[in-house]
């Protein structure tokens, strides 16, 4: 899953003691922004390997400091220390890691069984990426569903306001149906570096944006 992982980001945000909007798309992807980050330095590995999943080529088979539940709730405390560093509170820190946790637990959804509770099996995943037709709804009812939750609570500050949550949706669309149409490949192999810097980039761009929506919007 891509966008649906911002859904818990879009709920808490309305929350007036939660991170901006833009922290918790950080947070809401910082288990996978970490494993990019791993793939680029080779501590952490996948490869590509054609029918993995109906939906992506992903065999992710060594990653056990970000997608076990140990290490997402690392993470996740990980982000509760850095808000308190940053001058918030435990309560702030607490539902911004809430958020970072949340994503292994998503994951659990889609993966083919290649998820751990603390690196080792057994090796979880309920498969709905091999179900298109279950994964697909409820990727957009989760992205969409929490940007519809989000803007109900919220209120525009000015001109740019109304519009900046357009900008995030259509960032989010044209991102995912990057994700869903890009040609898998059709031989196996390790996966190229390029494919952690344009996770990152995608992670980046709609951090901005996000950031963005929340300096036009304020808690209704």
């Amino acid at each position: 899953m891509f966008i649906g992982h911002y859904a818990p980001a879009f709920a808490a945000a309305t929350s007036p003691k939660s991170p901006r909007l833009g922290a918790l798309f950080v947070a809401a992807q910082l288990v996978d922004i970490a494993f990019f980050s791993f793939l680029i330095l080779g501590v952490e590995k996948m490869r590509l390997l054609p029918g993995a999943t109906v939906m992506n080529a992903m065999d992710l088979y060594d990653m056990p400091w970000t997608h076990s539940l140990a290490g997402a709730i690392g993470w996740g405390m990980l982000f509760a220390v850095a808000v308190k560093a940053l001058g918030g509170s435990w309560t702030t820190g607490a539902i911004g890691g809430a958020v970072v946790v949340s994503h292994w637990v998503i994951d659990l959804l889609v993966h083919r069984p290649d998820l751990t509770l603390a690196g080792s099996p057994p090796k979880l995943g309920f498969g709905l990426w091999n179900h298109p037709w279950i994964e697909i709804p409820l990727e957009l009812a989760f992205a969409f569903g929490g940007l519809w939750f989000f803007v109900s609570r919220t209120r525009a500050t000015g001109a740019m306001g109304k519009w900046s949550p357009w900008a995030l949706a259509i960032g989010m669309a044209a991102l995912q149906a990057i994700n869903w149409t890009t040609p898998q490949p059709t031989e196996a192999g390790p996966a190229p570096a390029s494919t952690g810097w344009l996770g990152l980039f995608a992670y980046g761009v709609l951090a901005v944006l996000a950031w963005w929506v929340a300096r036009t919007r304020r808690l209704a």
